[in-house]
């Protein structure tokens, strides 16, 4: 059986990974049942229930799920990311293009996502 590697505290998390590492668990609880793996279980399963009600594209035992988590502290940089993904900075760009307050930027567009708390660590979605 492959093992889902997850890191919790990346800068972009994908459910659908927190979904296969969970099945793993699932799949193996019986021959590891009252070790770490249970914490993790536990961990796993309390964020997929923050999750709920967040809308997403991500079905899964009859639960809609939000398919990105970005970290706080990364959102800036997804929000420049996400904009040039769009094709809204020119690869060209000079001034004023090129002086964009991407803090700003971030803030406007964070209005959109919810935050989820992550072991004390926010991460926006939508």
């Amino acid at each position: 059986m492959q093992t889902t590697t997850l890191d919790l505290s990346a800068d972009i998390i994908d459910t659908r990974d927190i979904i296969a590492r969970l099945e793993e668990l699932e799949a193996t609880a019986d021959e590891f049942a009252g070790c770490a793996n249970d914490v993790e279980h536990s961990q796993l399963t309390a964020l997929l229930e923050a999750l709920q009600g967040l809308g997403g594209d991500e079905q899964w035992r009859g639960n809609w799920y939000p398919v990105t988590l970005i970290r706080d502290s990364h959102f800036r940089d997804y929000a420049e990311e996400l904009a040039d993904e769009c094709g809204l900075i020119p690869k060209d760009a000079k001034w004023p293009l090129n002086c964009i307050d991407w803090e700003q930027a971030a803030r406007e567009l964070r209005y959109d996502y919810s935050g989820v708390n992550i072991d004390g660590v926010t991460y926006w979605t939508r």
